[in-house]
């Protein structure tokens, strides 16, 4: 019973964040994680995760990042490359151009570049 109720929820982005940068903290330079990274703050540099990547409301990145899925409701301007998801929350906005597997973007996200899907889809129709 104890089982189920983790493994319900084990798909959520960020679900056990192991690096939290505060809103009152400002970062430059490069970051490599192996885990989950929230970031509040104000971060310039390279971001290269291979875990899952939280930019809270308050955060603002100037960076070229690299994550498996990154969950963005704050400021992001730079490249993004998602192996697996990227979703931009309403208070979104990200400027530079992206690479993703699955892509959701929540009316009143900003975004601003060009975007390239990293699934190929089937076609479905005959040839």
């Amino acid at each position: 019973m104890f089982g189920m109720k983790k493994q319900a929820g084990s798909g959520n982005i960020g679900e056990q964040v192991g690096t939290i940068i505060g809103s009152d903290t400002s970062f430059k330079g490069s970051i490599t994680s192996q885990g989950t990274i929230r970031i509040d703050g104000q971060h310039e540099g390279d971001l290269t995760i291979a875990g899952d990547l939280v930019i809270g409301e308050r955060g603002q990145l100037q960076s070229q990042i690299k994550a498996r899925s990154i969950l963005v409701a704050g400021m992001i301007s730079g490249n993004i490359e998602a192996t697996d998801k990227l979703e931009l929350m309403p208070t979104a906005k990200v400027y530079g151009d992206i690479k993703v597997g699955t892509l959701t973007i929540n009316e009143g996200a900003v975004f601003r570049g060009a975007c390239q899907m990293l699934k190929e889809v089937p076609s479905t129709e005959n040839e």
